[in-house]
């Protein structure tokens, strides 16, 4: 899968790289396609990104100058995603190694970010965000698509710490969103302790996902989040296995 730098150019890419497009901005190559080999990877028209990694930093749509954090950001298909669609990104991740690759990522592209090494649970930030881009640290049960081995090395005990990590993050981003902020929160896994149990943040609302802010074949579910796993889309090769929820900044009212 391939997320482009600028959507309108879905119809060059699909036709020059022979694939398909299922959803704006995307398009999906035959299996064994060497990446760096192909027309448009030293020019940075598109970057890899499995279709369901996608789906969160869409569900915040144009940022017209707002400024986003992303947090948890590298490799970076997120923040580029997010530089693309005219926000104002921080990313920030604890690994300078997987941040080296962002940065080589948004020299490719053109694109451009704040690129800050720390870790989010030490971090304070010295501004409020208009949006909050959490795709968290999981045992990345979601991903056995491609890689089948990761079911035999997950057990109960590390599902465990990592929502217990994923609560942390969520805490301590609610803080750092300004009047009005949107909070999206995601994993890849296929464990509900790693999804659908993480309570909302305290002070936000739900914004519910919309049937139309999806790709096509996706349903949200009745409260509003989205589920993903390898066998949707079968038809067309899959995807990976996602949880993703939407809050905001809710109003006080008296």
């Amino acid at each position: 899968d391939l997320s482009l730098r600028d959507p309108s150019e879905i119809e060059r890419w699909a036709s020059e790289l022979g694939g398909v497009s299922l959803a704006p901005g995307h398009v999906r190559l035959p299996r064994g396609s060497a990446v760096e080999r192909l027309p448009g990877f030293e020019e940075g028209a598109w970057w890899v990104q499995d279709l369901a990694a996608s789906i969160p930093a869409r569900l915040l749509g144009a940022g017209e100058g707002r400024r986003v954090l992303d947090l948890c950001a590298a490799p970076g298909g997120k923040t580029l995603q997010l530089a693309a669609a005219g926000w104002q990104v921080t990313s920030l991740d604890k690994s300078v190694k997987r941040l080296d690759r962002l940065v080589e990522n948004l020299d490719r592209t053109g694109l451009t970010a704040e690129v800050v090494a720390a870790d989010a649970l030490k971090w304070e930030p010295s501004r409020q965000y208009d949006a909050i881009l959490l795709d968290a640290p999981c045992t990345a049960t979601g991903t056995c698509r491609r890689h089948p081995d990761v079911l035999h090395r997950i057990g109960p005990r590390q599902i465990a710490e990592m929502a217990d990590l994923q609560a942390a993050l969520l805490a301590r981003a609610t803080g750092w969103l300004a009047p009005g902020g949107v909070l999206v929160f995601a994993t890849c896994s296929l464990e509900p302790e790693e999804g659908e149990a993480q309570a909302p943040p305290v002070a936000l609302l739900p914004l519910p996902i919309g049937a139309g802010e999806a790709p096509a074949g996706l349903e949200p579910t009745a409260e509003g989040w989205l589920r993903t796993h390898p066998g949707l889309l079968a038809e067309v090769g899959g995807l990976d296995g996602f949880f993703v929820a939407r809050w905001k900044v809710g109003h006080l009212t008296t």
